[in-house]
């Protein structure tokens, strides 16, 4: 079968969405760290249509900071691949064209630093995960201990994070008397704008003062709250969509119909007109990212922890256990919803009912352990800080301890049924060991993950209303039940 191609863009069906715009005029506007999957089922989507629209100054140069995968899959295509929005109502086929150019950091640290620093680059984003951000969990603070941040303090014509890349291309574009780019993170962490201006600052002021306070009085860091459900592909996924478009596309995206943006309107240099294309711009992005954090992603991790320990494999398959939808439904209601700042205008029983309907989506694979993967680095913002605002209201911890014991159940490796688990998280190896010192004793095993200060800092586990309860729910997801 012939390959997914600019050429081959005119004998696609009829009914295949695809670029109207001529590729070859488009300019790189945007420079994205972390191609992966989430990105091109969103960000670039909505860029897309901008380019649609005949503003070509917007193309996307992608950089994965690890993988060739996606480089090699796309650069055969022209960097061309589907989205396919599944629902119970059918399926939508649109092929992307926003991404013209894809590099592999670690392949050429300077090509990239040198990509960023040209003068057409308005807007450098990122979607490369908590663990990409180089953070300590409990302070937030840039980890200055990392191996990636000490190695970029001490070799950053070379970098190896985010941070360090951004940084590196700062440095020249000041030094060459350019204007700098936006810094724009589309990763689920609270204020992530923010929390990125002072990761940036950090690593920027430890390397040199004077770039520290330039970053400081002039890059712009918008913040932005992004969603959309994005499963892994499989090649379950690319057998269909080839069958669709009659050519072969190796790297496709499979996701849901629903999409949503809401960006603080801070680009001095200017960016693409989302807004047109459904994206939300706002002085505030807070009460809208903590609502999607603690409502959708709070959720989602609380179906992939439990749902995995019962041996369910997708998101779907958890919601159709009745115990496990109804405790996780009354999770967002009576846990979340009385702590929330609710944006204005915002319906949130609407929201939740909505949440509730896409994770019932019988057309998305998404697998648990894909959301459960890095647990370590999402529940201080997923369950930790809704936790402390339950605790400043008088409240009690709520079925958040459940989240947590289950946390811990899943970093031994093992379901309740004595199945191994996927585990993918950068703290993985010390969970492990200290849960098999703990043994089987509830307690000592609850207390030897609490120790751990990346994760939970140093006041919670001394609050014997945050402990407690965690070591009862350790012991009921042991027994199989969902109440203490």
């Amino acid at each position: 079968m012939k390959q997914l191609s600019v050429s081959a863009l005119a004998a696609l069906p009829a009914s295949i969405q695809r670029p109207t715009y001529d590729r070859g005029q488009v300019k790189i506007g945007i420079v994205h760290l972390g191609i992966g999957g989430f990105h091109r089922a969103h960000q670039a989507v909505y860029t897309d249509a901008c380019l649609n629209e005949g503003d070509l100054r917007w193309g996307i140069l992608g950089a994965s900071l690890r993988s060739p995968q996606t480089r090699d899959a796309l650069t055969p295509q022209d960097g061309l691949y589907t989205v396919a929005s599944r629902s119970g109502e059918g399926t939508e086929y649109r092929v992307i064209g926003s991404v013209v150019s894809l590099m592999v950091a670690p392949e050429n640290p300077a090509a990239l630093v040198e990509a960023m620093a040209h003068p057409d680059v308005k807007i450098v984003s990122l979607t490369v995960t908590e663990k990409g951000y180089c953070i300590d969990p409990s302070s937030g603070a840039l980890d200055m201990a990392h191996p990636d941040i000490v190695h970029d303090i001490a070799h950053l014509n070379e970098p190896i994070s985010a941070p360090g890349f951004i940084v590196a291309a700062l440095k020249q574009r000041r030094e060459r008397g350019l204007k700098p780019f936006t810094v724009m993170s589309c990763d689920n962490l609270v204020s992530n704008g923010e929390k990125l201006r002072a990761l940036i600052i950090a690593l920027a002021t430890r390397i040199d003062p004077q770039l520290g306070a330039y970053s400081a009085e002039h890059v712009a860091f918008p913040s932005t709250m992004v969603d959309r459900i994005v499963p892994h592909t499989v090649d379950e996924d690319r057998a269909m969509v080839s069958k669709a478009l009659g050519v072969n596309d190796a790297w496709p995206i499979v996701t849901e119909p629903f999409t949503q943006w809401v960006i603080e309107d801070h680009f001095p240099e200017g960016r693409p007109d989302w807004g047109r294309m459904g994206a939300q711009t706002v002085k505030d992005v807070t009460p809208f990212e903590t609502m999607k954090l603690r409502l959708l992603n709070g959720a989602h991790s609380m179906l992939a922890l439990i749902g995995s320990l019962s041996g369910h494999a997708t998101v779907a398959d958890a919601m159709a256990d009745h115990a496990l939808a109804s405790f996780v439904e009354a999770f967002m209601v009576e846990d979340v919803t009385p702590i929330l700042v609710v944006p204005d205008g915002a319906d949130v029983p609407a929201y939740r009912t909505a949440l509730l309907h896409r994770f019932r989506n019988p057309e998305l694979k998404h697998r648990l352990v894909q959301i459960a993967s890095d647990s370590s680095q999402k529940i201080p913002q997923r369950f930790l800080s809704t936790a402390r605002d339950r605790f400043n209201k008088g409240l009690p911890l709520g079925r958040i301890a459940f989240g947590l014991a289950a946390f811990m159940h899943f970093a031994s490796g093992y379901d309740r049924h004595g199945a191994p688990l996927e585990l993918r998280d950068p703290l993985a190896p010390e969970l492990k060991a200290r849960l098999d010192a703990a043994g089987a004793d509830a307690v000592k095993a609850v207390d030897a993950i609490l120790a751990v200060e990346k994760i939970f800092g140093r006041e919670l586990p001394k609050n014997s209303h945050f402990r407690e309860p965690i070591i009862a729910a350790y012991r009921a997801l042991a027994e199989g039940r969902l109440s203490i």
